[in-house]
Formats: C-alpha cells, sequence, structure tokens
C-alpha cells in the first residue's frame, strides 16, 4: 500500500509543478494581464491543496520505504527530497502565495517579474529533481 501511495502522490506532485510551470510560461507569452492573475489564482486555490497532500505523501512514504542510510538510487532520493521540500516551503509557497496577490491586484512590477523569475528557476529545478526521482524509482521496479 505505501508503495502506491508513494507512486500516486509522487506522478500527482510531478504533474502540479510541471503543469504550475507550463502554464506560468504560456500566459506570461500569450496571455493577458487578466488571464494571468487567473491562472496565479488557481495555482494556490485549487493547486496547492492539491499539490501540498501530493508531495507530503510522496515524502512521507519514501521516507518510510527507506532507511536513513539508503545507497544507491534510494539514497539519491533520499538525498533529493529534503531539498525539494525546502525549495517548495521556503521559496515556491510563497512566491505562488505573493504573486497571486499581487497579480490579482494588478500589480505587474519589475518585482513581480523577479520573483516570477525565481518561482520558474526554483520550480525548473524541483520538477528536474522530482523527475530524476521517477527516474530511478522506474529503475528499482524494473521499468
Amino acid at each position: 500500500m505505501k508503495q502506491l501511495i508513494h507512486r500516486i502522490g509522487a506522478v500527482t506532485a510531478t504533474l502540479c509543478i510541471f503543469t504550475f510551470f507550463t502554464s506560468t510560461i504560456v500566459v506570461e507569452l500569450f496571455g493577458t494581464e487578466q488571464t494571468i492573475a487567473t491562472v496565479k489564482s488557481l495555482i494556490v486555490m485549487p493547486g496547492l491543496f492539491i499539490l501540498i497532500p501530493a508531495i507530503a505523501a510522496a515524502g512521507a512514504t519514501g521516507m518510510a520505504m527507506s532507511t536513513p542510510k539508503s545507497l544507491g538510487l534510494v539514497g539519491a532520493k533520499r538525498k533529493r527530497m529534503p531539498f525539494i521540500g525546502a525549495n517548495g516551503l521556503l521559496i515556491l509557497l510563497p512566491a505562488a502565495i505573493v504573486l497571486d496577490q499581487w497579480a490579482s491586484a494588478g500589480r505587474f512590477d519589475t518585482t513581480f517579474y523577479l520573483v516570477q523569475a525565481l518561482e520558474l528557476l526554483a520550480g525548473g529545478i524541483n520538477l528536474t529533481l522530482m523527475i530524476l526521482n521517477i527516474r530511478d524509482a522506474r529503475k528499482l521496479i524494473g521499468k
């Protein structure tokens, strides 16, 4: 059961981050300020309410299925998770909330775009690390 919860959480979290990342880029390139505000709002609600439990489930079940001294692919996955969590909690979560507030207020200034650039960088890093974790998990189960 842990493995199933882990897989569902990991895939859901990765798809959320991918969706947030790509929709932000697409709406910035082709959208209006109103569509940008809508996307930022949707990322916060319901997006974060899907992402946060999914990533928590993946992290908790992953830690439960490994040991602190895990080596190889499991060890690599285990080492990535604290960075993914810290990056999400310290950068991505606050950035998403602040950008939503600023976008809904029509505040599209230099600071907005600097925070958004930081959010995209941190999101890209997390997405890459999460994809590496999925790749390593697939190797572990022989797929």
